[in-house]
């Protein structure tokens, strides 16, 4: 375990060293291309290697124009295989925390449950690490009302904390039989208002949690974000569960 992860860190360290380079290519293709478009002459450092140059430009298309970092392979590979996701609590969980967290796991497919018991983060994130989990859920509480959850990506990230506002959960709506009971179908994953850099990379946060969904199930999730306030839906014919995240 030790071996591979001083690997895995040491790929990553490699493209990340990449991105000076490839950052410096772009801008020499850039100015290429703007003294092209604008007819201008080519700059005097870079007649050498035009030709070399715009043979590259010339093969580029809207995905390989634009270098990337090492932050989008982050999610990379996640179609590869479905997501494995831990449920843990903050130490000494009350029991409507305990309730909470047993739904989250029908909410998140393929979610298991874990009784933090004493164990620090470190081990957790360690043992999920040797166990191939692509995921990490911490709730937290403040005098037994849900109030965060931090999402934890894994191997090297990212991490959001969301703040959590308004919880409604399956048991404390009245009408048991309305609500029926929670399905374990794989959902469609609506998200709404997520334009920005920062929404699409909550989005990107929160979608793969989910694995892909067969095209005829009826179970289907909303993140709705107004004013950096996620609105959280769960719905099947007549059942609702809801929440508000906060970024």
């Amino acid at each position: 375990m030790l071996r591979r992860n001083i690997r895995m860190r040491r790929e990553y360290l490699y493209r990340k060293s990449l991105e000076g380079k490839e950052r410096l290519l772009y801008e020499k293709k850039r100015k290429i291309r703007e003294a092209l478009q604008e007819g201008k002459p080519i700059p005097t450092e870079l007649r050498n290697e035009e030709a070399a140059l715009r043979r590259e430009i010339d093969l580029e298309d809207e995905n390989t124009a634009v270098p990337r970092t090492h932050i989008d392979d982050e999610y990379a590979h996640t179609a590869e295989k479905d997501p494995k996701i831990l449920l843990t609590t903050s130490r000494d969980p009350s029991a409507p925390l305990q309730q909470f967290v047993k739904e989250l796991s029908y909410v998140f497919p393929n979610a298991q449950r874990m009784n933090r018991g004493g164990q620090v983060i470190s081990e957790i994130i360690e043992s999920c690490r040797a166990h191939d989990y692509t995921d990490v859920v911490l709730v937290h509480e403040h005098r037994g009302v849900p109030d965060g959850l931090i999402v934890c990506h894994l191997p090297y990230g990212p991490t959001a904390y969301f703040g959590l506002l308004n919880v409604v959960t399956r048991h404390e709506i009245k009408d048991k039989k309305a609500i029926g009971t929670m399905p374990e179908a794989y959902p469609h994953l609506i998200f709404d208002n997520f334009s920005t850099k920062l929404g699409e990379r909550t989005a990107n946060i929160l979608k793969y949690l989910f694995p892909v969904p067969k095209p005829d199930t009826k179970r289907i999730v909303t993140f709705s974000n107004q004013s950096d306030y996620v609105s959280f839906r769960l719905v099947l014919h007549l059942q609702s569960y809801a929440f508000d995240l906060s970024l």
